[in-house]
């Protein structure tokens, strides 16, 4: 086998850790933007809000889990503060909460309700707590402000159960004669993972980055193997080659970690509730198409869900949510790779042939390779086919750098292949969708043509 350059080695060996991997796995997730602004109709509030304004008099939490489990999602990450520095929990640390509105007589906790639902309807729950607070006076006071921020988080992380994920938001939008607060994210971090160690600490955080845009779509080739650089910066809002050779052997001098991708885009216009945006909500085809585009794409979907000021979600919204996870469910009801047959062309030792792919917890491990790899599925009979998914063993690292996916023309005529090719693609990750035009195939021929020294696959349906 030919040597690796020693920077393609280096990031051979990066995986993942065990919250990235949980993370990965729940894929599709609510954002859920609620507060002061679904009162006042800003995006940004100013921080002066009057606390009477929140009057949710139809608040209920179960409504969103019982129509966010029913789009195909699997947790909610709640805007528990935003910018305006309006806390949807009685915080010890300010008076500028649900505590000081007449909602429930100021015995209210809005986030307490939603991690209660979660947990009834199955859902992961996660907070957002945005670091820049337009109310406190102690923003811009150095450790003063960093004291309360962290006293704000530990009442999050300690009083509301497990969570999945920690969400910072970067904002800060002052201008140049605001105030200026150095943030101890050093410090955020730890307190995160010293309460909640399962959690992601995500966005302006080490374990989950910011795609980079809010439009609902990936790189075409959403490396979670970075430069260690984009931890301090906009996670690459500007780059669209954040991890192939070339990337990395510029980014010379920084170590790699595991960054991996997550895209967040709003059902609406905004990201909180406006009632002029109720016919701006995007239609089942985008949604279907993000979803295709980022979970399909090696990245998590974090989709926006503005509740109205009455606490509930609008009937429009909740159509569509319901008609996409209808959708979902139609397209990917059976899996007819199951209990089919892959051969390889290699293969690292016994217990990692082609066929462990379709077993439960197996995967394929090439071996160490220097020429491309084949696996070939076959379905045992013809099916109409018009999606594949694919997916790598990452627990051992990101490899697959080019392959290509091949059907076999010869419908039925076993030994006389003739295979046309369906696609040509860079990475893999944790998961690839592929569509195409239907089409009646029996046998399926993967080739990977270029790696970081092996191979693996952990999945490899069809639908």
């Amino acid at each position: 086998m030919p040597k690796l350059p020693p920077r393609i080695t280096e990031a051979s060996a990066v995986v993942p850790s065990e919250r990235q991997l949980a993370w990965q796995a729940l894929e599709f997730y609510a954002f859920v933007h609620f507060g002061i602004n679904t009162f006042t109709g800003r995006e940004w509030g100013a921080g002066d809000e009057d606390p009477a304004l929140f009057q949710p008099e139809k608040l209920d939490c179960r409504q969103w889990a019982k129509v966010l489990r029913a789009a195909g999602m699997r947790g909610m990450i709640l805007t528990c503060k935003h910018h305006d520095g309006f806390c949807l929990w009685p915080s010890r640390q300010t008076q500028h909460s649900v505590a000081a509105s007449p909602w429930k007589n100021g015995q209210g906790d809005v986030v307490r309700e939603a991690a209660a639902a979660c947990r009834e309807f199955g859902l992961a729950f996660g907070v957002y707590l945005s670091p820049w607070d337009r109310h406190e006076p102690s923003y811009g006071k150095g450790e003063a402000y960093n004291a309360f921020f962290k006293a704000q988080l530990r009442e999050l992380c300690t009083n509301y159960g497990e969570l999945f994920a920690v969400w910072f938001d970067g904002a800060c939008g002052e201008g140049k004669s605001g105030r200026k607060q150095a943030y101890d994210w050093q410090g955020y971090y730890d307190i995160v993972r010293e309460l909640q160690p399962n959690a992601v600490i995500a966005s302006f955080g080490p374990d989950v980055r910011w795609v980079g845009n809010e439009a609902g779509v990936c790189r075409s080739s959403e490396w979670s193997v970075v430069p260690e650089g984009l931890l301090q910066s906009d996670n690459g809002k500007s780059n669209w080659d954040l991890g192939s050779r070339k990337a990395l052997r510029k980014a010379r001098g920084q170590a790699l970690v595991w960054y991996p991708a997550e895209v967040d885009v709003s059902l609406r216009q905004g990201w909180f509730y406006h009632e002029k945006e109720v016919y701006s909500v995007k239609p089942l085809s985008k949604l279907r198409d993000i979803y295709y585009k980022s979970v399909g794409a090696n990245a998590s979907l974090l989709l926006n869900v503005p509740p109205g000021p009455d606490g509930l979600l609008h009937e429009r919204d909740v159509e569509v949510l319901i008609s996409l996870g209808a959708q979902l469910r139609i397209d990917f009801k059976e899996d007819l790779a199951e209990g089919s047959a892959i051969t390889d062309s290699c293969h690292a030792d016994s217990a990692h042939t082609g066929q462990k792919i379709l077993e439960p917890g197996g995967y394929w491990h090439s071996g160490p390779l220097d020429q491309p790899a084949e696996l070939v599925l076959d379905l045992g009979d013809d099916y109409d086919i018009d999606k594949i998914a694919l997916k790598e063993h990452i627990a051992t690292g990101q490899q697959i750098e080019k392959f290509s996916l091949w059907y076999d023309e010869n419908t039925g005529v076993l030994g006389q292949n003739k295979w046309r090719l369906l696609e040509r693609g860079t990475i893999i990750g944790h998961k690839r969708l592929i569509r195409f035009n239907e089409r009646r195939v029996r046998r399926f021929k993967l080739r990977i043509e270029a790696c970081r020294g092996f191979a693996t696959l952990e999945g490899w349906e069809a639908y």
